[in-house]
């Protein structure tokens, strides 16, 4: 029995360093010893929501969903086309996405400070004009705002299907504030900081949105075409599936991803419970047997 728990736990070691080291990078072990380990104040408690859902891997699915839903603004999407470097470099943009939110909600606050004044700073330099010539900038506080939003409500839907714990619905007010002391840190003048307020934020962003070519072709490249090992299309496919399936009706829509609401029910969603409880699985720290 010692040895198959120790094959097991060998395995899973495995697993989730090659998950570990593709969402966090080379530096992923470094940082991680950094942001829990040095001593001062955090922005945010122990006992905040904010911490629960983003140590969740719940977080897969909602990362991805954010990005398709996000895509649909158009300047959102023509800064991101013209200035990540997203196809050429998918995973280091990840890397870079995962890092700011460890720092942020679990560093200390005067590493979540300079984290949030770094992105900042890049985003004064993201300007530009769409291909239909309206002029977008990165700073742009109503930018700024659909991006959080669109990214808070992804979290959070996700969060609330496939976390290991959902949240009551105190908690969930909770973490939309939570998430609105970063994004106030980060030049959004006023946030939401309830889901009832996010609900209506994102309503009220509905006209500004749809889909461009260059929003459709972001998402076959991220649904079809990933930058995954051949061994690991599988479970990304089913992380995208459901990635679709968190997506408001008129959104997949927009984006042409076909939705089949009885297939989503009875194997979409079990599907991708099955493997967000396997990544979570992968993730779990590993306790000494001897």
């Amino acid at each position: 029995m010692g040895l198959l728990t120790e094959g097991g736990s060998a395995l899973r070691g495995r697993i989730g360093h090659a998950i570990f080291s593709r969402v966090a990078g080379p530096d992923g072990p470094d940082n991680r010893a950094r942001i829990h380990g040095t001593p001062g104040p955090r922005w945010f408690g122990p006992e905040r929501p904010v911490r629960r859902v983003h140590g969740d891997a719940s977080m897969f699915i909602g990362g991805l969903s954010a990005l398709l839903l996000q895509s649909l603004h158009p300047l959102a999407m023509a800064a991101v086309a013209g200035h990540s470097g997203f196809r050429g470099d998918p995973w280091g943009r990840l890397q870079r996405t995962s890092t700011f939110l460890a720092v942020t909600t679990y560093g200390t606050a005067d590493a979540a400070q300079r984290a949030v004044d770094r992105v900042r700073a890049v985003h004064e330099t993201v300007r530009g004009t769409t291909a239909d010539g309206e002029e977008y900038r990165a700073a742009d506080p109503h930018l700024l705002c659909w991006v959080h939003v669109a990214e808070v409500d992804s979290f959070l839907r996700a969060h609330q299907r496939y976390g290991a714990h959902p949240l009551d619905e105190e908690d969930c007010d909770g973490y939309v504030a939570d998430m609105a002391r970063i994004a106030t840190a980060l030049g959004i003048p006023d946030p939401p900081v309830d889901r009832a307020g996010l609900e209506e934020r994102l309503a009220a962003y509905r006209p500004e949105l749809r889909a461009t070519p260059e929003a459709r072709s972001t998402t076959r490249f991220l649904l079809l075409n990933p930058p995954v090992p051949l061994l690991a299309r599988l479970p990304y496919g089913v992380l995208a599936a459901n990635a679709v399936s968190l997506l408001p009706g008129w959104a997949s829509r927009a984006l042409w991803l076909p939705r089949v609401p009885p297939a989503e029910s009875v194997c979409v969603r079990p599907l991708g419970s099955a493997v967000t409880a396997g990544i979570r699985w992968a993730l779990a720290p590993t306790r000494d047997t001897h």
